[in-house]
């Protein structure tokens, strides 16, 4: 069977764009990001409240915890809705942009407690963690969306 050179481009353009849509599913779970959200909290009530080597101790547990997940699903085998691809439709730089996000995140939060503390708000790292969580709970799938979008990835 003979194939035009415009047959073949269109049809290496049909297979991009489908690649790039089952792509675009990869990502993490809603329950990934509501977890997340109460672990931002939590680490926001104990440093304000609780002894500061318990807060110290629950960042780490936090940090491993997420350490493990991201091991599991970020290298995009696990997708939005049950899809399995290859960690090169994936993309590599997935991690990176999820892990860019939560600095980001950090860095908000922080300066968020830093403002609300200066204004002298009691529990500023509470309101701070709880601001930054409801980001994180209810966009955290559309944030790092865009992101992956800017970045390619």
């Amino acid at each position: 069977m003979d194939i035009t050179p415009e047959q073949a481009a269109s049809a290496l353009d049909d297979a991009d764009r489908a690649r790039r849509r089952v792509a675009d599913e990869v990502g993490l779970p809603r329950a990934y990001w509501w977890v997340m959200a109460a672990a931002w909290v939590l680490l926001g009530v104990l440093g304000s409240v609780g002894p500061r080597w318990l807060a110290g101790m629950a960042t780490v547990v936090v940090g491993s915890a997420h350490a493990i997940a991201a091991s599991r699903l970020l290298g995009g085998r696990h997708g939005t809705g049950g899809l399995r691809v290859s960690r090169a439709v994936a993309g590599p730089r997935v991690p990176l942009v999820v892990v860019g996000m939560l600095v980001a995140l950090v860095a908000v939060t922080v300066l968020a407690a830093l403002v609300l503390d200066a204004d002298g708000t009691e529990h500023a790292s509470i309101w701070a963690a709880v601001l930054v969580a409801a980001v994180v709970g209810f966009g955290g799938p559309e944030i790092l969306r865009v992101l992956r979008r800017w970045a390619r990835a």
